[in-house]
């Protein structure tokens, strides 16, 4: 074969390194770079939130949760409605356009009330909202821009940009908010939410050009339109077996989050302010960094040679083993490396292989139906398990041991979901025995 066909010896040198092919290089970095410029931009914009924090209650903070689960409901209610109505071609345009003007609000308000705290509260519930929907309409264009094949080597690669995003972002107000101002961090990440449009529009051409995929569903040139029922993606979710079981399958990841994130917060509380931030930047940079060269070297081979339900199944099985080790050793640098292989194995593995799994569905059920999983069933997840967690340790007193022992049984059948989803991934969708596929 000539280097024309190859693409050169740097071209093969990067499809033996990471499986891209010499044709997908291209839509492969774009969407690398498209992802970095979200996850800066919601780094940049996630101290600013988080130092509002500390100035409330435990209680207060809670209802904030709880808020953010109802704006949520809210937010992808309008979100499905207005999606209804409008073409392909401008809906993820669109997305990114009104979160960066609704961030420019906050900058004008912020600048012309100062320091209040109902738009501080705002503000906290707003970027708590954003946090989950901006990637899950990232993920949501990724899955109709790669056909399966290429859904499995490429989304790990392409989930680095997330990871390297979370380290890039973080810098920016650490080192530099006293110069800047916390106000003008705002209109920085405002002006990097608009940096991907004309990427969008390069992607989209280059769906049909260079990666073969013209015939799939997420033409944002064409005309097409959605479902005109704005709550299809509620009603689809609860009637659709395949979405129930990806509904639970993140649900149960929650779990995961919210017990390891409760513990390790009392286990710190040990500790000064100061030694806290130390530790919880080390995990930071322990797990994206971990993430990024699992991503790398791992993820996509994982998925293309033990196939999905193996790779599905992987983080929730370490989980099993891990909370046992944490039951029988309850310390905190046992919980601290459950944490970093928990959060790693979330980046690197387990959001790409759930984010393949939208690949075996229509563009109606992408577009109005994950927002329903992906921030709904996430944000309600964190209510429910916050009130489980609380119920378990208040009420009934369990300690980290108890706690972690209850934990490693929801980790196993974590990954029982896992194993159930990559197998009905495998038939096209269908979650019965045969060869069915989704409607």
């Amino acid at each position: 074969m000539s280097d024309a066909r190859n693409g050169g010896p740097l071209a093969r040198a990067v499809r033996a390194a990471t499986k891209i092919e010499p044709n997908e290089l291209t839509a492969t970095l774009l969407s690398f770079a498209f992802v970095f410029i979200l996850m800066t931009a919601y780094f940049i914009l996630r101290p600013v939130r988080d130092a509002l924090s500390s100035d409330w209650t435990d209680e207060q903070l809670s209802w904030l949760w709880t808020s953010t689960f109802f704006f949520s409901l809210v937010a992808v209610s309008l979100y499905g409605a207005i999606i209804s109505r409008v073409r392909f071609r401008i809906i993820v345009p669109s997305v990114y356009t009104f979160f960066a003007a609704t961030f420019i609000g906050f900058y004008v308000i912020g600048s012309t009330l100062g320091d209040n705290d109902y738009v501080n509260r705002a503000y906290y519930v707003w970027l708590s909202v954003f946090s989950l929907y901006h990637l899950s309409v990232f993920w949501t264009f990724m899955s109709g821009l790669y056909n399966k094949d290429q859904a499995k080597r490429l989304f790990s690669i392409i989930a680095m940009g997330a990871s390297a995003g979370a380290i890039v972002g973080p810098s920016i107000p650490t080192f530099f908010a006293d110069d800047i101002g916390t106000l003008n961090l705002l209109l920085i990440a405002a002006v990097l939410l608009l940096l991907p449009i004309p990427i969008i529009w390069k992607l989209d051409q280059l769906r049909g050009e260079q990666l073969g995929n013209a015939d799939l569903q997420a033409d944002l040139s064409g005309e097409q339109k959605l479902a005109g029922n704005p709550f299809s993606g509620f009603t689809n979710f609860v009637s659709n077996p395949y979405l129930l079981a990806i509904g639970l399958f993140i649900l149960l990841y929650v779990v995961m989050n919210t017990f390891i994130y409760f513990e390790l917060r009392k286990m710190l509380g040990d500790f000064d302010r100061e030694v806290r931030a130390q530790i919880w930047g080390g995990i930071d940079l322990a797990v994206n960094s971990l993430a990024l060269v699992t991503a790398l070297f791992a993820t996509g081979r994982l998925a293309t040679r033990v196939g999905m339900p193996a790779t599905l199944a992987l983080i929730p099985a370490l989980m099993v083993g891990g909370w046992v080790v944490v039951a029988l050793s309850p310390v905190l640098a046992v919980l601290i490396g459950l944490q970093v292989t928990r959060r790693a194995g979330n980046y690197a593995i387990t959001r790409p292989g759930r984010e393949m799994l939208y690949t075996a569905v229509d563009a109606d059920t992408r577009f109005k139906a994950k927002p329903v999983i992906d921030i709904v069933v996430y944000r309600g997840g964190d209510v429910l398990t916050a009130w489980t967690y609380t119920a378990l340790t208040a009420t009934l007193g369990l300690g980290l041991a108890g706690v972690a022992a209850v934990s490693a049984g929801i980790a196993a059948v974590w990954a029982a979901a896992g194993i159930f989803l990559g197998r009905a991934y495998d038939r096209g969708g269908d979650v019965t025995p045969g060869d069915g596929r989704t409607e």
